[in-house]
């Protein structure tokens, strides 16, 4: 097992609980449905991916090596720059009510190509067992 994987991912469940409990309870009050939406996808694809990187540190017992190890690492940075562009752009409009941060958006679907990439990496390593 890979305990860090396994501890990033658990305090990632966490986080995206909280993030959840604001943006149901308060955040709410703040911005339009559609950047609620916004935020929403955020806190989908975060507990997705924190879910996944439970299972890259599982799953590297069974399977280690390093695309298992970068399929976890890549689940990470996607969430930083995913997640955390679609946190930034939301927080941005409650607080400014506009994005602010244009060139915010553009760092999304960097996020995205490393979730895409970090599932491609475990795709590998599972196939790579002897």
């Amino acid at each position: 097992m890979l305990r860090g994987f396994l501890k990033t991912g658990a305090w990632l469940g966490v986080i995206t609980v909280i993030f959840g409990a604001f943006g149901a309870h308060t955040l709410k009050q703040w911005v339009d449905a559609d950047t609620l939406n916004v935020y929403e996808t955020g806190i989908h694809y975060q507990m997705f991916h924190a879910l996944a990187l439970l299972f890259a540190g599982i799953l590297y017992e069974s399977f280690p090596g390093k695309w298992m190890r970068i399929a976890g690492r890549f689940f990470a940075v996607g969430i930083l720059f995913f997640c955390g562009s679609l946190y930034a752009i939301t927080i941005m409009k409650a607080i400014h009510h506009t994005s602010g941060l244009i060139w915010v958006g553009p760092i999304t679907p960097i996020g995205g190509v490393f979730f895409i990439a970090g599932w491609f990496c475990m795709v590998v390593a599972l196939n790579r067992k002897s």
